[in-house]
Protein backbone atom coordinates (compact mmCIF):
# COMPACT_ATOMS: atom_id res chain seq x y z
CA UNK A 1 0.00 0.00 0.00
CA UNK A 2 1.39 3.75 -0.70
CA UNK A 3 1.08 6.92 1.49
CA UNK A 4 2.01 10.07 1.06
CA UNK A 5 2.70 12.09 4.57
CA UNK A 6 2.73 15.75 4.18
CA UNK A 7 5.30 17.19 6.55
CA UNK A 8 8.54 15.42 7.70
CA UNK A 9 9.32 17.49 11.06
CA UNK A 10 8.57 16.08 14.70
CA UNK A 11 5.28 14.25 13.59
CA UNK A 12 5.69 13.74 9.77
CA UNK A 13 9.17 11.91 9.61
CA UNK A 14 8.83 9.61 12.56
CA UNK A 15 5.12 8.86 11.55
CA UNK A 16 6.57 8.24 7.70
CA UNK A 17 9.25 5.67 9.01
CA UNK A 18 7.02 4.21 11.06
CA UNK A 19 4.72 3.57 8.25
CA UNK A 20 7.71 2.74 5.94
CA UNK A 21 9.00 -0.41 8.62
CA UNK A 22 5.65 -1.69 9.00
CA UNK A 23 5.91 -2.73 5.16
CA UNK A 24 4.13 0.67 3.43
CA UNK A 25 5.53 2.32 0.37
CA UNK A 26 5.85 6.20 2.05
CA UNK A 27 6.43 9.37 -0.20
CA UNK A 28 7.40 11.76 2.48
CA UNK A 29 6.48 15.93 1.18
CA UNK A 30 7.83 18.39 2.52
CA UNK A 31 8.44 22.29 0.76
CA UNK A 32 11.36 22.92 2.69
CA UNK A 33 14.26 22.08 0.54
CA UNK A 34 17.01 22.55 2.78
CA UNK A 35 15.23 19.93 4.95
CA UNK A 36 14.52 17.65 2.43
CA UNK A 37 18.30 17.68 0.96
CA UNK A 38 19.39 17.13 4.37
CA UNK A 39 16.94 13.83 4.61
CA UNK A 40 17.65 12.82 1.28
CA UNK A 41 21.48 12.67 2.75
CA UNK A 42 20.72 10.63 5.57
CA UNK A 43 20.71 13.81 8.32
CA UNK A 44 17.90 13.44 10.75
CA UNK A 45 17.03 16.97 11.54
CA UNK A 46 15.22 15.39 14.55
CA UNK A 47 16.74 14.23 17.89
CA UNK A 48 13.64 11.19 17.96
CA UNK A 49 15.17 9.48 14.71
CA UNK A 50 18.84 8.90 14.57
CA UNK A 51 20.69 9.14 11.15
CA UNK A 52 20.99 5.04 11.31
CA UNK A 53 17.03 4.86 11.02
CA UNK A 54 16.82 6.95 8.52
CA UNK A 55 19.14 5.59 5.82
CA UNK A 56 17.94 2.27 6.91
CA UNK A 57 14.53 3.72 5.31
CA UNK A 58 15.60 5.42 2.17
CA UNK A 59 18.24 2.33 1.91
CA UNK A 60 14.78 0.27 2.06
CA UNK A 61 13.19 1.54 -1.11
CA UNK A 62 9.76 2.03 0.69
CA UNK A 63 10.71 5.56 1.89
CA UNK A 64 11.12 8.31 -0.71
CA UNK A 65 11.20 12.10 0.39
CA UNK A 66 9.91 15.31 -2.31
CA UNK A 67 9.68 19.42 -1.85
CA UNK A 68 7.22 18.71 -5.14
CA UNK A 69 4.03 18.31 -4.49
CA UNK A 70 2.98 15.33 -6.75
CA UNK A 71 1.67 11.68 -6.32
CA UNK A 72 -0.13 9.12 -8.50
CA UNK A 73 -3.62 7.72 -8.38
CA UNK A 74 -2.22 4.44 -7.10
CA UNK A 75 -1.79 6.24 -3.74
CA UNK A 76 -4.43 5.10 -1.05
CA UNK A 77 -3.52 7.24 1.63
CA UNK A 78 -2.38 11.10 2.61
CA UNK A 79 -1.46 12.12 6.36
CA UNK A 80 -1.24 16.04 6.60
CA UNK A 81 1.04 16.50 9.55
CA UNK A 82 2.05 20.68 8.67
CA UNK A 83 2.54 23.54 11.26
CA UNK A 84 -0.72 25.30 12.77
CA UNK A 85 1.15 27.89 14.68
CA UNK A 86 -0.41 31.00 15.94
CA UNK A 87 -0.19 34.26 13.89
CA UNK A 88 1.29 37.30 14.66
CA UNK A 89 -1.76 38.30 16.68
CA UNK A 90 -1.42 35.38 18.84
CA UNK A 91 -4.77 33.72 16.93
CA UNK A 92 -4.70 30.57 15.38
CA UNK A 93 -3.11 30.33 11.90
CA UNK A 94 -4.22 27.79 9.27
CA UNK A 95 -2.64 29.58 6.25
CA UNK A 96 -0.21 26.13 6.15
CA UNK A 97 -2.88 23.59 6.45
CA UNK A 98 -5.25 24.91 4.07
CA UNK A 99 -2.32 25.47 1.15
CA UNK A 100 -1.46 21.66 2.17
CA UNK A 101 -5.20 20.58 1.94
CA UNK A 102 -5.54 22.30 -1.11
CA UNK A 103 -2.35 21.57 -3.19
CA UNK A 104 -3.05 17.99 -2.61
CA UNK A 105 -6.87 17.94 -3.22
CA UNK A 106 -5.84 18.77 -7.07
CA UNK A 107 -4.55 15.02 -6.93
CA UNK A 108 -7.16 13.18 -4.98
CA UNK A 109 -8.68 10.62 -6.53
CA UNK A 110 -11.96 8.63 -5.71
CA UNK A 111 -11.44 6.06 -2.64
CA UNK A 112 -8.30 7.68 -1.43
CA UNK A 113 -8.35 8.06 2.89
CA UNK A 114 -7.13 11.62 3.95
CA UNK A 115 -5.88 11.46 6.99
CA UNK A 116 -5.14 15.24 9.22
CA UNK A 117 -3.15 15.10 12.07
CA UNK A 118 -2.31 18.70 12.62
CA UNK A 119 -3.81 20.27 15.72
CA UNK A 120 -7.27 22.13 14.56
CA UNK A 121 -10.14 23.80 16.22
CA UNK A 122 -13.14 21.92 16.57
CA UNK A 123 -14.95 21.55 13.55
CA UNK A 124 -12.05 22.74 11.07
CA UNK A 125 -11.88 18.83 9.53
CA UNK A 126 -15.54 19.14 8.99
CA UNK A 127 -15.92 23.28 7.73
CA UNK A 128 -12.89 24.15 6.05
CA UNK A 129 -10.51 20.58 4.98
CA UNK A 130 -13.51 18.95 3.77
CA UNK A 131 -14.61 22.12 1.40
CA UNK A 132 -11.51 22.79 0.35
CA UNK A 133 -10.79 19.00 -0.98
CA UNK A 134 -14.45 19.22 -2.70
CA UNK A 135 -13.82 21.84 -4.68
CA UNK A 136 -10.21 21.31 -5.84
CA UNK A 137 -11.33 17.76 -6.46
CA UNK A 138 -14.29 17.81 -8.39
CA UNK A 139 -15.53 15.27 -5.99
CA UNK A 140 -18.15 15.31 -3.41
CA UNK A 141 -17.51 14.40 0.32
CA UNK A 142 -19.07 11.16 -0.57
CA UNK A 143 -16.34 10.05 -2.90
CA UNK A 144 -13.24 10.23 -1.00
CA UNK A 145 -13.00 9.39 2.75
CA UNK A 146 -11.49 11.87 5.14
CA UNK A 147 -10.30 11.19 9.62
CA UNK A 148 -8.62 13.35 11.85
CA UNK A 149 -6.32 12.04 14.22
CA UNK A 150 -4.09 14.24 16.47
CA UNK A 151 -0.64 13.76 16.61
CA UNK A 152 0.63 12.82 20.15
CA UNK A 153 5.00 13.50 19.94
CA UNK A 154 6.94 14.34 22.90
CA UNK A 155 10.38 14.80 21.67
CA UNK A 156 13.16 13.39 23.49
CA UNK A 157 10.53 10.91 25.67
CA UNK A 158 12.57 7.86 26.11
CA UNK A 159 9.44 5.89 27.47
CA UNK A 160 6.80 7.13 25.19
CA UNK A 161 6.89 6.73 20.93
CA UNK A 162 4.87 6.37 18.45
CA UNK A 163 4.34 2.54 18.87
CA UNK A 164 3.67 2.56 22.32
CA UNK A 165 1.66 5.79 22.76
CA UNK A 166 -2.44 5.72 22.42
CA UNK A 167 -3.85 6.70 19.16
CA UNK A 168 -6.83 8.53 18.36
CA UNK A 169 -8.83 8.38 15.10
CA UNK A 170 -12.20 9.77 13.93
CA UNK A 171 -14.43 9.91 10.85
CA UNK A 172 -16.41 11.56 8.57
CA UNK A 173 -17.85 8.26 7.97
CA UNK A 174 -17.76 4.97 9.95
CA UNK A 175 -16.16 3.48 6.90
CA UNK A 176 -13.14 6.64 6.94
CA UNK A 177 -12.65 5.74 10.81
CA UNK A 178 -12.14 2.34 10.30
CA UNK A 179 -9.65 2.48 7.52
CA UNK A 180 -7.63 5.11 9.60
CA UNK A 181 -7.56 2.55 12.50
CA UNK A 182 -7.16 -0.12 10.30
CA UNK A 183 -3.73 1.90 8.87
CA UNK A 184 -2.48 2.93 12.56
CA UNK A 185 -2.69 -0.61 13.89
CA UNK A 186 -0.04 -2.10 11.76
CA UNK A 187 2.70 0.13 13.87
CA UNK A 188 0.86 1.41 16.80
CA UNK A 189 -0.22 -1.16 19.73
CA UNK A 190 -3.81 1.09 20.62
CA UNK A 191 -5.70 2.86 18.43
CA UNK A 192 -9.01 4.11 19.74
CA UNK A 193 -12.14 5.45 17.43
CA UNK A 194 -13.96 8.58 19.10
CA UNK A 195 -17.46 9.29 18.48
CA UNK A 196 -17.12 12.23 15.89
CA UNK A 197 -14.27 14.45 14.19
CA UNK A 198 -15.17 17.31 16.89
CA UNK A 199 -14.73 14.96 19.50
CA UNK A 200 -10.76 13.94 18.32
CA UNK A 201 -10.46 17.29 17.89
CA UNK A 202 -11.21 18.63 20.99
CA UNK A 203 -9.46 16.00 22.86
CA UNK A 204 -6.27 17.12 21.37
CA UNK A 205 -6.86 20.62 22.41
CA UNK A 206 -7.87 19.12 26.19
CA UNK A 207 -5.04 17.47 26.41
CA UNK A 208 -1.89 20.28 26.24
CA UNK A 209 -4.73 22.97 27.84
CA UNK A 210 -4.92 20.73 31.06
CA UNK A 211 -1.17 20.77 30.55
CA UNK A 212 -1.15 24.94 30.29
CA UNK A 213 -3.05 25.74 33.22
CA UNK A 214 -1.03 23.29 35.48
CA UNK A 215 2.38 24.36 34.76
CA UNK A 216 0.97 28.17 34.83
CA UNK A 217 -0.56 27.66 38.51
CA UNK A 218 3.04 25.99 39.57
CA UNK A 219 4.83 29.02 38.16
CA UNK A 220 2.26 30.99 40.64
CA UNK A 221 3.13 28.57 43.25
CA UNK A 222 7.12 28.78 42.65
CA UNK A 223 6.85 32.77 42.97
CA UNK A 224 5.20 32.37 46.64
CA UNK A 225 7.86 29.53 47.36
CA UNK A 226 10.57 32.02 46.85
CA UNK A 227 8.85 34.93 48.62
CA UNK A 228 8.52 32.54 52.12
CA UNK A 229 12.24 31.12 50.72
CA UNK A 230 11.38 27.58 50.37
CA UNK A 231 11.87 25.00 47.03
CA UNK A 232 8.99 24.57 45.19
CA UNK A 233 10.40 21.82 43.85
CA UNK A 234 10.27 20.11 47.65
CA UNK A 235 6.84 21.02 47.61
CA UNK A 236 5.82 19.12 44.42
CA UNK A 237 7.91 16.39 45.62
CA UNK A 238 6.29 16.08 48.86
CA UNK A 239 2.71 16.43 47.42
CA UNK A 240 3.51 13.61 44.89
CA UNK A 241 3.70 10.95 47.68
CA UNK A 242 0.09 10.99 47.33
CA UNK A 243 -0.83 7.83 45.32
CA UNK A 244 -4.43 9.56 44.24
CA UNK A 245 -6.06 12.51 42.95
CA UNK A 246 -2.27 14.30 42.31
CA UNK A 247 0.20 15.04 39.23
CA UNK A 248 3.40 16.88 39.46
CA UNK A 249 4.01 19.78 37.19
CA UNK A 250 6.98 21.57 37.03
CA UNK A 251 7.85 25.31 37.15
CA UNK A 252 9.60 26.91 34.32
CA UNK A 253 10.58 30.21 32.83
CA UNK A 254 7.71 29.40 30.49
CA UNK A 255 6.24 26.82 28.37
CA UNK A 256 7.46 26.73 24.63
CA UNK A 257 6.86 23.89 21.69
CA UNK A 258 4.29 23.71 19.23
CA UNK A 259 1.71 22.65 21.46
CA UNK A 260 1.32 23.39 25.41
CA UNK A 261 1.81 27.63 24.88
CA UNK A 262 -0.28 27.03 21.30
CA UNK A 263 -3.39 24.66 21.59
CA UNK A 264 -5.03 26.04 23.78
CA UNK A 265 -5.59 29.24 22.28
CA UNK A 266 -7.06 27.43 19.40
CA UNK A 267 -9.41 25.96 22.22
CA UNK A 268 -10.26 29.26 23.48
CA UNK A 269 -10.65 30.69 20.02
CA UNK A 270 -13.46 28.23 18.80
CA UNK A 271 -14.88 28.67 22.74
CA UNK A 272 -14.98 32.08 22.09
CA UNK A 273 -16.71 32.01 18.54
CA UNK A 274 -19.63 29.83 20.38
CA UNK A 275 -19.81 32.33 23.28
CA UNK A 276 -18.34 29.85 25.80
CA UNK A 277 -15.63 31.65 28.70
CA UNK A 278 -12.22 30.49 28.97
CA UNK A 279 -11.16 32.14 31.70
CA UNK A 280 -8.92 29.53 33.42
CA UNK A 281 -6.99 29.58 29.63
CA UNK A 282 -6.76 32.88 28.96
CA UNK A 283 -5.09 33.43 33.00
CA UNK A 284 -2.79 30.27 32.47
CA UNK A 285 -1.93 31.99 28.74
CA UNK A 286 -1.25 35.48 30.96
CA UNK A 287 0.66 33.87 33.57
CA UNK A 288 2.92 31.71 31.04
CA UNK A 289 3.57 34.61 28.89
CA UNK A 290 4.98 37.04 32.24
CA UNK A 291 7.11 34.54 33.28
CA UNK A 292 9.85 35.84 31.33
CA UNK A 293 9.44 39.28 32.98
CA UNK A 294 9.48 37.74 36.59
CA UNK A 295 12.66 36.33 35.83
CA UNK A 296 14.31 39.57 34.18
CA UNK A 297 12.91 41.16 37.57
CA UNK A 298 14.52 38.37 39.67
CA UNK A 299 18.02 39.25 37.56
CA UNK A 300 17.94 42.87 38.12
CA UNK A 301 17.00 42.12 41.81
CA UNK A 302 20.23 39.95 41.63
CA UNK A 303 22.55 42.14 40.52
CA UNK A 304 21.04 45.12 41.98
CA UNK A 305 20.67 46.44 38.13
CA UNK A 306 21.42 45.56 34.69
CA UNK A 307 22.56 47.92 32.64
CA UNK A 308 26.07 47.34 31.52
CA UNK A 309 25.90 43.50 32.84
CA UNK A 310 26.96 40.22 31.03
CA UNK A 311 24.25 37.94 31.25
CA UNK A 312 24.57 34.08 30.37
CA UNK A 313 21.15 32.51 29.73
CA UNK A 314 21.80 28.68 29.19
CA UNK A 315 19.94 26.79 27.57
CA UNK A 316 17.23 28.56 24.55
CA UNK A 317 15.49 25.25 23.02
CA UNK A 318 12.16 25.24 24.75
CA UNK A 319 12.47 21.94 26.77
CA UNK A 320 15.57 19.58 28.00
CA UNK A 321 17.55 17.74 25.00
CA UNK A 322 16.00 18.72 22.28
CA UNK A 323 16.99 21.45 19.66
CA UNK A 324 13.67 23.05 19.16
CA UNK A 325 13.20 26.21 19.64
CA UNK A 326 9.81 26.93 18.48
CA UNK A 327 8.17 29.05 21.11
CA UNK A 328 10.44 29.20 23.76
CA UNK A 329 9.99 31.73 26.33
CA UNK A 330 14.09 32.52 25.85
CA UNK A 331 12.85 34.91 23.43
CA UNK A 332 10.85 36.87 26.00
CA UNK A 333 13.74 36.50 28.57
CA UNK A 334 16.32 38.19 26.73
CA UNK A 335 14.32 41.01 25.35
CA UNK A 336 13.28 42.21 28.67
CA UNK A 337 17.05 41.53 29.93
CA UNK A 338 18.17 43.92 27.09
CA UNK A 339 15.84 45.90 27.69
CA UNK A 340 17.09 46.81 30.75
CA UNK A 341 20.57 47.11 29.47
CA UNK A 342 22.31 43.87 29.96
CA UNK A 343 24.66 42.47 27.15
CA UNK A 344 23.40 39.01 26.93
CA UNK A 345 24.92 35.65 25.38
CA UNK A 346 23.61 32.18 25.21
CA UNK A 347 24.73 28.74 25.34
CA UNK A 348 22.94 26.13 23.90
CA UNK A 349 25.25 23.26 21.91
CA UNK A 350 21.77 21.24 20.63
CA UNK A 351 20.58 24.63 19.10
CA UNK A 352 24.20 25.98 18.09
CA UNK A 353 22.64 28.19 15.42
CA UNK A 354 19.97 31.10 16.70
CA UNK A 355 18.70 33.95 15.25
CA UNK A 356 22.05 34.87 13.14
CA UNK A 357 23.94 34.00 16.96
CA UNK A 358 26.00 31.23 17.74
CA UNK A 359 26.39 29.41 21.00
CA UNK A 360 29.02 30.58 23.76
CA UNK A 361 30.84 28.70 25.81
CA UNK A 362 30.22 28.37 29.16
CA UNK A 363 32.86 30.50 31.35
CA UNK A 364 33.16 32.34 34.90
CA UNK A 365 33.25 35.56 32.86
CA UNK A 366 29.51 36.44 33.52
CA UNK A 367 27.92 38.45 35.98
CA UNK A 368 24.77 36.28 36.35
CA UNK A 369 23.94 32.65 34.67
CA UNK A 370 19.85 32.25 34.47
CA UNK A 371 19.47 28.63 33.23
CA UNK A 372 16.60 28.56 30.92
CA UNK A 373 16.66 24.70 29.81
CA UNK A 374 18.59 21.80 31.90
CA UNK A 375 19.95 19.93 28.76
CA UNK A 376 21.53 16.81 30.30
CA UNK A 377 25.10 18.14 28.67
CA UNK A 378 25.36 20.93 30.81
CA UNK A 379 28.38 21.81 33.04
CA UNK A 380 27.67 24.38 35.64
CA UNK A 381 30.71 23.71 37.09
CA UNK A 382 32.58 25.69 34.10
CA UNK A 383 30.67 29.01 35.69
CA UNK A 384 33.16 28.80 38.79
CA UNK A 385 31.58 31.36 41.30
CA UNK A 386 28.89 32.94 38.71
CA UNK A 387 25.81 33.40 40.52
CA UNK A 388 23.34 31.39 39.24
CA UNK A 389 19.46 31.95 39.04
CA UNK A 390 17.41 28.63 38.06
CA UNK A 391 14.40 29.38 36.38
CA UNK A 392 13.10 25.83 37.16
CA UNK A 393 13.37 26.29 40.86
CA UNK A 394 12.08 29.60 43.57
CA UNK A 395 15.38 29.98 45.87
Amino acid sequence: MKIVVFGQGYVGLPLSLAACDSGFNVLGIDINQEKVFKLKSGHSPIEDISNYELNQALTSGNYTITHEIKYDNTVNIICVCVPTPLGKNHQPDLKVLESAVKDLGQSLKPGMLVIIESTIQPGTTRNVVIPILEKESGLSRDEFLVAYSPERVDPANKKWNINNTPKLVAGLTEEAAQKAKEFYSKFINQVDICDSLEVAETAKLLENSFRLVNISFVNELAIFCQKIEIDVNDVIKAAASKPYGFMPFYPSVGVGGHCIPVDPLYLASAAKEVGAPTRFIDLADQINLEMPGYFVGRADEILGGLKGKKVLIIGVAYKPNVADVRETPVVSLIAGLEKLGAAVSWHDDLVKSWNDQSSSPITNQYDLAIIATPHDYIQLSNLGNTPILNTRGSK
